[in-house]
This record gives structure tokens, sequence and C-alpha cells, in this order.
């Protein structure tokens, strides 16, 4: 079973929790997206939902497939979000936003009653941290708002290098406007203190730290798809 494969066999298992008539989060990413056109299929048949995208990329697939979409203010409490991370640890905290869409994709999901990620087992870490974790940072003040990052992991002894994501000839820019500080930490033994530190800078708009935000991670391997629930 190829990567694709696995993350098809995960949308498929996160798909049977989806029922007809829901409100609906969808995520971004290449998992999330297998996600969405299966859900399409579904659609095509006459299933019912309202999907809110996390992501101007989402927004298109899904208008390009036919999956019905509500904003957010139109659709404010959703039943359930299904979306994708770039690592999942036992406790299923997250890292997201390698595809520049976590702010978004943190509101979506604080919106919803549940959330399920949907990963390969690529994904799936003992600590956070292997992974570069994005900070959405507002592009006024950068340079003190990065040194205010440095401080940060410097108090909770975390090195590594802090690269502004690059895009083209220039930043990176996400769909809020925004930049994204990606942090090479190596390994986040306590991403509970990281996720509080770094919300006390005003510069950051977010990060890709996701706590007690998880219900559930469906996990594909080459023997099939596995459900991880929170070891908190």
């Amino acid at each position: 079973m190829d990567a694709r494969e696995m993350k098809i066999k995960a949308a498929e298992a996160a798909l049977a929790h989806v029922e007809d008539g829901m409100r609906l989060g969808i995520g971004t990413g290449s998992t999330a997206e297998e996600f969405v056109r299966l859900l399409a299929e579904k659609v095509a048949g006459g299933f019912r939902v309202e999907g809110v995208p996390t992501s101007e990329r989402t927004a298109r697939l899904c208008v390009e497939l036919g999956v019905p979409l509500k904003s957010l203010d139109e659709l404010p409490a959703l039943d359930l979000t299904v979306d994708g991370a770039d690592e999942v640890d036992p406790a299923l905290r997250l890292i997201k936003g390698g595809g520049g869409a976590l702010l978004r994709e943190k509101i979506v999901a604080a919106a919803s009653e549940r959330m399920i990620v949907i990963a390969d087992e690529s994904k799936l870490v003992d600590t956070l941290g292997a992974y570069a974790l994005p900070i959405e940072v507002n592009p006024f003040g950068l340079v003190s708002t990065r040194m205010a990052i440095e401080k940060v992991a410097a108090r909770l002894g975390l090195s590594g290098e802090l690269s502004l994501r690059q895009s083209g000839d220039g930043e990176f820019t996400t769909d809020g406007g925004h930049y994204i500080i990606d942090a090479s930490f190596g390994r986040i033994p306590d991403a509970e203190a990281l996720s509080s530190e770094l919300n006390s800078i005003p510069g950051v708009v977010e990060h890709g730290l996701f706590i007690n935000m998880a219900a559930l991670a469906i996990i594909a391997g080459p023997a099939g798809a596995r459900t991880l629930q929170a070891n908190r």
C-alpha cells in the first residue's frame, strides 16, 4: 500500500463518522483532500452535508467536486471537523500548519463538537517537534516577534532554526495575510507550556500546536486504518 492508498484508507474510515445532514468542518492538506473526494461521491448520491472549508484551497476543491459550502459565520456551530495533521502524539496533541492554513483550521476545529484527525502512520510520533512548528505571525513587527519567540524557546530549553517561510520570490502569505515562521525545535517535551508562552506574544497570531482538540485519530498503515483515542 503506497502513501496515497494509506491516506484514502484513513479518509474512508473518517467518512464513516459523517452522518447525513451534518454541519462539517473540512480540513486542508493531501489527506483531507482524499476525504473531500470521497465525500463528494456520497454527496453526488444524495448525501446531505453543509461544509465549512479551512482554506481557500479546500474551498476550491469542494466547489469543483460539488460539496455544498457555507461560511463559518453562516454555520458558527459545527458537528464535526475532519482534518489532517503533520504530527500526532499518543495524547492526540498535534502539529498542524504545514500547508499554511493553521489559523482557520484551529478556528473551525474550535467551533466543532468533535474533531477527527486523519493521517498515515508516518505522522505518529512519541514526542512532537521533529516536524517544524509553524507559527503564524503578523508582518508588522516581524523582527521583534521573532526575537520574542527566541526568548520563549530559550526559557523552555528549546533550540533550533527559526525560518521565515518562503514562496516563489517572496514570503509565504497565509489566507489571512500573515507570515509563517517555521520553528525547527527537534523535540518539544512540554507542548502545553510552549503553547501558553507563544500565545502571550502579541505578534503571534496563532501557532500549530493543537492541544485537547482532537477526539479521535484515524491512522492508516500497510495493514489498514486504526483508530486512536486520546491518552490524557
